[in-house]
């Protein structure tokens, strides 16, 4: 790590142009950012927290700068967002492009070819050799709301199962569909109705083989809802929020092949999973299913709002001219984003380089856990790889290690986020721009901060 005596410029360069270097040139916050933060708390709601206690002024590679010159490693990805970077140059001259040409039309009222360009590639690049088509919206919330009433549209029912430890959005209905109530769902209610909720297959925790899961989740299905009452089936294939919980090998292909005996929809939340992070296009590759409809957001545009929802064009159609849409639903910046990315993606070995990543990570993270009982699980596909922290003789959830673990990584330059449904995993979402010296530095960070905890 580089350490300065003076500030660096408050303005560099972005993108792959910046230094790739973990570099503090003063404790966090800094002057200049704590001068933008303490602006945040008179104007911005309460509400709206923040992880890192900086201003953010550049970025790119594997690393975010700050108003004060400091140069933190980024294993975060603005939550899976900035999987290609913060500023690719392909996405980036996309942008400028289009940005130059209009911003805003509105798809419903004057179409344009490169929404149209981007459900193509979502129909082609998706899980599932048959007919499928899309819809653009803005956020991953936004799309698992159409997702659901795309199912209830073309089931006649009205019945919605999530999964324990599933997250699926902030918004009233997504909320129900989301399991943790602190800090997404206290006080917010009440929720949309007709939202059941069943046991994820969670192996740490559970013991249960993924047939034996599956089983335990069919039988509430038909007992407690009924197969007749049923819309959808909405899950996550690998969790996010939840902490980054992988399922038991065979437990998503018997949910999959109940849903279809019984006319249920079986969506694949892939906000999360989707564009690359886990060393596929998509997580469900990773299990061999094919969805019936997949929600993307996040990685889809390098940065910029947009989600989708994809699927078999007769569930697709099931709606009537006018009852999708929105009025920024597929902008034709975002779009051209999109575009970009989904070059990048697939030509330009993102998704050889996440599975580089993961054999660094889960190599790296499996070593100290070999040393520290204090790590119970490491998990994940790719570049999307999460350490759970427990007590070591009780294997009870560690929260307070966790999140002191976190602060440490994050005041010696690291971003590092925390999830779980318990508040004791960190999850490790680096940009597939990062480099292997910088990712390994972070790691370094992250094993001093344990070993000090």
């Amino acid at each position: 790590m580089a350490l300065l005596d003076t500030a660096a410029p408050a303005t560099p360069l972005g993108g792959p142009d910046l230094p790739q270097e973990r570099r503090l040139v003063t404790e966090l916050p800094g002057p200049r950012s704590a001068e933008v933060l303490a602006r945040k708390a008179d104007a911005v709601a309460a509400g709206v927290g923040h992880t890192v206690p900086v201003a953010a002024v550049a970025a790119g590679g594997g690393v975010v700068v700050d108003a004060d010159g400091n140069s933190l490693i980024d294993l975060g990805s603005g939550i899976a967002v900035t999987t290609v970077g913060n500023a690719h140059p392909k996405v980036a001259a996309a942008v400028a492009v289009q940005a130059a040409q209009f911003t805003h039309t509105c798809f419903m009222i004057s179409p344009y070819e490169s929404y149209v360009g981007v459900a193509e590639a979502l129909n082609r690049v998706t899980p599932g050799d048959f007919a499928k088509k899309s819809a653009l919206f803005n956020s991953g919330a936004e799309a698992v709301e159409n997702a659901i009433k795309i199912a209830r549209k073309h089931t006649g029912r009205q019945a919605v199962v999530a999964f324990d430890h599933g997250y699926h959005g902030r918004t009233n209905l997504t909320m129900a569909l989301t399991a943790k109530s602190m800090p997404y769902k206290s006080g917010f209610g009440p929720f949309a109705p007709e939202v059941y909720r069943a046991p994820m297959s969670y192996p740490f925790r559970d013991g249960l083989e993924g047939a034996e899961a599956a089983a335990r989740v069919i039988l509430q299905l038909e007992k407690q809802i009924g197969a007749d009452n049923l819309a959808a089936v909405i899950i996550e294939p690998i969790q996010g929020e939840g902490g980054f919980i992988v399922p038991a090998e065979g437990f998503l292909p018997a949910i999959v092949e109940w849903c279809r005996a019984n006319g249920v929809v079986f969506i694949a939340d892939e906000v999360q999973t989707g564009f690359a992070r886990t060393g596929h296009m998509f997580a469900s590759e990773i299990f061999g299913i094919e969805p019936d409809l997949i929600t993307t957001a996040k990685g889809i545009a390098g940065g910029l709002p947009l989600a989708a929802v994809t699927g078999r064009a007769e569930i697709m159609d099931a709606s009537h001219s006018g009852g999708l849409g929105g009025t920024y639903g597929g902008n034709p910046i975002a779009c051209a984003a999109a575009l970009a990315a989904i070059d990048v993606f697939e030509n330009d070995g993102v998704i050889e380089r996440a599975r580089e990543i993961g054999e660094i990570l889960i190599g790296r993270l499996t070593a100290l856990q070999s040393d520290d009982a204090r790590i119970g699980d490491v998990r994940g596909h790719g570049a999307m790889v999460a350490a759970e922290f427990v007590d070591p003789e009780t294997k009870a959830p560690d929260a307070a290690l966790t999140a002191a673990v976190a602060k440490a990584c994050i005041a010696q330059g690291v971003i590092v986020l925390t999830c779980g449904t318990y508040g004791n995993v960190i999850r490790f979402l680096p940009p597939l721009s990062i480099g292997d010296e910088l990712l390994n530095e972070g790691l370094d960070v992250v094993a001093q901060a344990l070993a000090s905890a």
